[in-house]
């Protein structure tokens, strides 16, 4: 008897230390990156995605704003890319600052050509070396 609830003990040990390890924390967006994502909505009669922002901390927001980094969205079901368009007279169809400001929301658009993006679609957005996953299309 004694055998046998030491083995129970040691199989519940080993559960609550597995578990434990599993549960590592994971950073936020927020914690990461510096952003809050506000919105990802179709706009332009869905030919544009508009993805809007607030900086948190601008120290980590900086990928964000660096003219070098090309954001672009990825569909997570069909690999569909999405980029920002680069007009001739005005530049990208982003915001770049130099020194991004805390509580302010921010805009980047994408090209939705063909309008292959819909609302519920779910994207991941590259910019520079940071990834935001299931960012859903309202």
């Amino acid at each position: 008897m004694r055998l046998w609830s030491t083995k129970i003990s040691l199989l519940l040990l080993s559960i609550i230390i597995i578990s434990g390890c599993a549960s590592a924390p994971t950073k936020t967006i927020e914690e990461q990156y510096g952003i809050r994502v506000q919105s990802l909505r179709l706009t332009a009669n869905g030919n544009l995605l508009d993805l809007r922002y607030k900086v948190i901390e601008p120290e980590k927001a900086y990928d964000f704003f660096k003219r070098e980094n090309r954001p672009y969205l990825v569909e997570q079901s069909t690999g569909l890319r999405a980029k920002v368009p680069n007009m001739p007279k005005i530049g990208p169809l982003r915001q770049s600052a130099i020194k991004p400001e805390t509580d302010r929301v921010y805009f980047i658009l994408f090209a939705n050509p063909g309008k292959l993006i819909k609302r519920g679609d779910r994207l991941t957005l590259y910019i520079g070396d940071s990834k935001i996953e299931d960012l859903v299309v309202e």
